[in-house]
C-alpha cells in the first residue's frame, strides 16, 4: 500500500505544523466504524459502538513515533497529527468498515524559516508581518502579541483591537491587509518589543486542514541609543583635528 498513489490526496506541510485529515470525501460514513493506517499500519480506531477505541501504541506497538501526537474525533472519524515531524511523511488510510476509505500521500518539509523570524526596527519604523500563505487558502487567522489576540482575519471579516488594552496600546497603529492576511505595525515604539504569533488555519478541499504557528520576534531599538552620544561626537571631531 505504501508509495505514490495517483487518486491520493497530496498533502503538504512543514515540520511542527498540525495536520487534520478529514473524512468528507467518504460517503455515507458512520464515524464510529473507522480505522486509520500509517505504511499499512493501523494508527487509529473507532468501533462500531464506541465501546473500543485507540490510537498510537494502544492500536499498534509499533507507532512510538506516533505517541500523544493523534487526535481522533470521536463524531466525524477525522485524524489529526500534531506537531508533525520529518518521521511522519508517508501513506495515511482511512477505511470505512463496509467498503469505502480515502488516500492521503503526506510530505513533510523541514523549513525552520517558515515557523520563526527575528526582525529588529529602529523606534519609529514600521514593521510587516507576512502570513506566508496564499490568502484563499486562509480561513482563520489570529494574530498574537505575548498570547494576547490583537488582531483576527477570517473568511468573511477582520478585526484589529477587540480590547480597550490593545487600543490602548497600539493607538490606531495596527494595520490589516484583507487581501494578503498580513498585520503591519506604523510608527513603532520600544513598548511594540516582544513575541508576536501569528496561528493559521489552512484548509482545501474540505479534505485536510493544516494549523501553523509562525512567531515573530521583534526587537525595537530606541533612536537615542542608537545614535553616537554628544561626547562621542565631540571625541570623533578631536581625533580629525589631530589628524589634520
Amino acid at each position: 500500500m505504501t508509495g505514490v498513489y495517483a487518486d491520493a490526496v497530496l498533502v503538504s506541510v512543514t515540520v511542527g505544523d498540525t495536520v487534520t485529515l478529514h473524512t468528507a470525501g467518504v460517503k455515507n460514513l458512520q464515524p464510529a466504524d473507522v480505522k486509520w493506517y500509517f505504511n499499512d499500519i493501523r494508527i487509529a480506531q473507532l468501533d462500531g459502538d464506541l465501546r473500543f477505541n485507540c490510537t498510537d501504541i494502544q492500536c499498534n506497538d509499533r507507532t512510538e513515533i506516533f505517541i500523544d501526537r493523534l487526535r481522533l474525533d470521536r463524531k466525524t472519524g477525522a485524524l489529526t497529527i500534531v506537531n508533525i515531524t520529518n518521521t511522519h511523511s508517508g501513506v495515511y488510510q482511512l477505511v470505512v468498515i463496509g467498503g469505502g476509505g480515502t488516500i492521503f500521500n503526506v510530505t513533510v518539509h523541514d523549513d525552520p524559516a517558515t515557523h520563526y523570524n527575528q526582525v529588529k526596527k529602529n523606534q519609529g519604523e514600521s514593521v510587516t508581518f507576512n502570513p506566508g500563505v496564499r490568502r484563499d487558502l486562509i480561513v482563520v487567522l489570529k494574530c498574537l502579541l505575548n498570547n494576547t489576540l490583537i488582531a483576527e482575519i477570517s473568511v468573511n471579516q477582520s478585526q484589529i483591537c477587540a480590547d480597550v488594552q490593545c487600543k490602548e496600546r497600539f493607538t490606531d497603529r495596527l494595520k490589516l491587509d484583507n487581501e494578503s492576511a498580513s498585520l503591519t505595525i506604523t510608527n513603532t515604539n520600544i513598548t511594540d518589543s516582544g513575541n508576536y504569533t501569528s496561528v493559521i488555519l489552512i484548509s482545501s478541499d474540505r479534505r485536510f486542514s493544516i494549523t501553523r504557528e509562525k512567531r515573530f520576534s521583534l526587537t525595537v531599538t530606541s533612536l537615542s541609543s542608537s545614535q553616537p552620544s554628544g561626547g562621542a561626537i565631540a571625541g570623533i571631531v578631536v581625533m580629525l583635528l589631530l589628524l589634520l
